[in-house]
């Protein structure tokens, strides 16, 4: 039995590779998305380390190549979300008495994996399931998943270090359990890292975990669950089942052992979660930690110092990387006129450069949005600004879901603040510009920070100092994560936890110890070493 204060390795943020011409990981990717693509596979779901296939076979195609076959996944029913929830409480006892260091190994291990032979593994199938060029993928499903196993144990053992003071003549000491019940995992299809970390989080502390992955994230979501199970994770810690939403949900919400949700994902979605947890909060044993991500209007707001270049790249790449379908992803902006014509220019040339198109194709910027239900949705907004008064495209706003359901990066400049664009989250390649007069500076932040009932991330850009202090504090509350003079997407584990409030979540920053402590049940523990013998005070005596 293990006697000594163990530290684990110093976390340092995985390298991101650059996959240049003739490199050896650009030849490596390439050969593994062949591989990828030459064969079809058949996705069960995992239930206590077992897998479960079923008879209703979802075909799985990429989004950029409809007419390519990648597999099937087996999908479930409410009886398979019971069971996953049986074989979660079925694993809990053994897991939770598992010393840290034991945990901090098969996540340290899956790091190392990750970093090694599943590195190709999991950027092609995101790249073919989710349609990210290999940048995206690379920061996304290599590097930003390695650093959350690493960073976070660190940050489990810098929380477990977190004790009382004893005074003379005892000990007090705090204990971190795990939450007494399963932890609920729901993650979205754009971050292969967001669907890892949500279940290895709470697992890391103890907890064990059924997890319902996005229909359009299962083929990555496969390989995940592999690499768990050789970094020897034992059975039951996470398993992963494929229903309806609305199925997990009931099955989970409905159960006396819910302990708690870690949910990435819609406004509405969580809205309603939340409302049926408080319905249901009689059934539970114990108050559900309720943990949750959700949507955006995130903004770039320039001064009148700023420098045009800079403002330009900042949205070509805050807005259109992976089609805009991140949660930071910049969808609104606010130019004042005095820099608006190069800024325009700028932008207008970036757009227009940009190539679209298969994944396998490095010459790609742009790849296709998820699926057709958020094809048809972008399509709508363009197809309505195209014909309105306030809004005129300039540049973009074509679309065609011939071949892969691809939409061009769109910029609409609009007369007015409130259009539609400027404030409803469409989650896909369209950005709405405002052009502002300087002399309106302090008035724009304040309508910067009303617009949205969202506050995510946002960006900030001026050469002046004052004007820096004054957005930084006149958007206090309007982002979670804040950029000066960067585009407001790129968040690193370690350097920028992330996470938003108001309608953007429960903001506990994904990626710092603040998050790991939301699964845990804190127990003070008070040892007296020469108890009393008679209850009378010294007041009391005469």
């Amino acid at each position: 039995m293990a006697n000594a204060f163990f530290n684990v390795p110093k976390p340092v943020n995985e390298p991101v590779k650059a996959y240049a011409p003739g490199s050896p990981e650009r030849k490596s990717i390439k050969k593994t998305l062949r591989d990828l693509k030459s064969k079809t596979i058949d996705i069960p779901m995992v239930i206590g380390g077992k897998d479960i296939f079923t008879d209703n076979k979802i075909s799985m195609h990429p989004p950029h190549e409809r007419k390519h076959l990648l597999g099937t996944y087996s999908k479930g029913t409410a009886n398979h979300v019971q069971q996953a929830i049986d074989a979660a409480m079925e694993a809990k006892p053994q897991w939770e008495a598992l010393p840290w260091e034991e945990k901090a190994a098969i996540f340290l291990k899956a790091a190392d994996l990750l970093a090694g032979p599943y590195r190709d593994l999991l950027n092609g199938s995101t790249m073919l399931g989710q349609s990210k060029n290999i940048m995206q993928a690379e920061i996304d499903a290599a590097c930003e998943l390695i650093d959350f196993f690493k960073f976070n144990v660190q940050y489990m053992t810098d929380l477990y270090k977190e004790q009382p003071d004893s005074n003379p003549g005892m000990w007090n000491r705090l204990e971190y359990r795990p939450l007494e019940g399963f932890v609920f995992a729901v993650t979205p299809f754009n971050f292969t890292s967001i669907c890892g970390n949500l279940c290895a989080a709470p697992a890391m502390m103890g907890n064990t975990i059924v997890w319902k992955p996005s229909s359009t994230q299962i083929y990555s979501a496969y390989y995940l669950m592999k690499l768990f199970k050789e970094a020897g994770l034992p059975d039951g810690v996470i398993n992963m089942v494929m229903t309806d939403g609305k199925v997990a949900g009931e099955e989970c919400f409905s159960h006396p052992d819910f302990a708690g949700i870690h949910f990435t994902g819609g406004t509405r979605t969580f809205q309603f979660m939340w409302k049926t947890i408080g319905d249901n909060i009689s059934k539970y044993k114990t108050y559900p930690r309720i943990v949750g991500e959700t949507g955006g209007k995130d903004f770039i707001v320039a001064h009148a110092s700023s420098i045009p270049a800079q403002v330009s790249t900042a949205l070509s790449r805050g807005s259109f990387e992976y089609q805009g379908q991140k949660c930071s992803a910049a969808s609104r902006a606010y130019i004042p006129s005095n820099i608006w014509d190069e800024v325009k220019t700028a932008l207008i040339k970036d757009v227009k450069s940009f190539k679209m198109g298969k994944v396998d194709d490095f010459g790609n910027f742009i790849n296709a949005v998820i699926d057709e239900n958020s094809f048809d949705n972008i399509a709508k907004y363009l197809d309505a600004a195209k014909t309105d008064k306030n809004a005129e495209i300039i540049v973009g706003g074509g679309y065609d879901k011939t071949e892969g359901f691809f939409i061009e990066p769109t910029v609409i400049v609009t007369s007015d603040p409130k259009y539609t664009t400027m404030c409803d989250e469409l989650f896909g390649p369209v950005m709405t510009i405002f052009v502002y007069e300087p002399e309106d500076w302090i008035k724009t932040l304040h309508l910067v920070d009303t617009t949205s009932p969202y506050a995510l991330t946002g960006a900030v850009f001026s050469q002046d100092r004052y004007a820096l202090e004054e957005a930084n504090t006149i958007l206090k509350h309007a982002a979670g994560n804040f950029y000066i003079n960067d585009k407001p997407t790129g968040a690193v584990v370690g350097q920028q936890p992330f996470g938003g409030a108001r309608a953007s979540g429960t903001n506990d920053k994904a990626g710092s110890k603040h998050n790991l402590l939301r699964w845990v049940s804190m127990r003070t523990i008070k040892e007296t070493f020469v108890p009393a013998t008679d209850y009378r005070y010294p007041f009391l005596e005469e």
